[in-house]
């Protein structure tokens, strides 16, 4: 039963390393493909100046790649602390469930403001009217940036829900090795009892 439960917590482990993994590749990917949302020159239909646009221009996209970027430092502080460290010592245990909280309220909060931001992508010209970036006509280069903006956003998604199942994984698997522990360790008092008590027979 014991060497059932220690299996299913490595194969626990190993999960959540994956996932951890994969959440900190998807992270990355999100704010390089974000940050290279650039030079997309838009051309107003009623003759306003074309306006070239980053996505440097729309705070919720800066705070997007901000976070992406912190949040992939600190799933790479959370794979060491399992792999080399094996998630023991007091450190790990205080900061395993703090990057596992942070981590995901970051991307999640990111991904909201840049959701809500990408609906409607666009900004006030010299002459007070809105101009939509991605209605706007730049031989494709809009297209291409609202696109890429689009993508990003829902890689910073999958990283959150990557990162959040991956940490449910590892509660999961750490707290069925702490129930297996516990009971050997009331076994073995119990049996140490019983030893003590016969020699104090003698």
């Amino acid at each position: 039963m014991h060497d059932e439960e220690k299996k299913d917590s490595k194969c626990a482990t190993a999960v959540s390393i994956a996932g951890r993994i994969a959440g900190m590749g998807l992270a990355v990917a999100a704010a390089a493909l974000m940050a290279t949302a650039s030079q997309c020159t838009v051309y107003a239909a009623y003759g306003a100046r074309p306006r070239t646009v980053t996505y440097s221009d729309f705070p919720p996209f800066v705070y997007l790649v901000g976070a992406a970027a912190i949040a992939a430092f600190l799933e790479a502080i959370a794979i060491f602390l399992v792999v080399w460290k094996k998630g023991k010592g007091k450190k790990a245990a205080v900061l395993m469930p703090l990057l596992g909280a942070a981590v995901p309220a970051l991307l999640y909060s990111a991904t909201g403001a840049a959701f809500a931001k990408s609906a409607d992508m666009s900004y006030c010209s010299a002459y007070g009217q809105r101009v939509s970036v991605c209605a706007g006509s730049a031989g494709g280069g809009s297209s291409n940036f609202c696109s890429q903006v689009h993508i990003a956003v829902y890689l910073a998604l999958a990283a959150a829900v990557v990162v959040s199942v991956a940490e449910v994984v590892r509660a999961l698997g750490g707290s069925a090795g702490l129930g297996g522990s516990d009971s050997d360790s009331s076994s073995s008092s119990e049996s140490g009892g019983c030893d003590h008590g016969c020699h104090h027979k003698h």
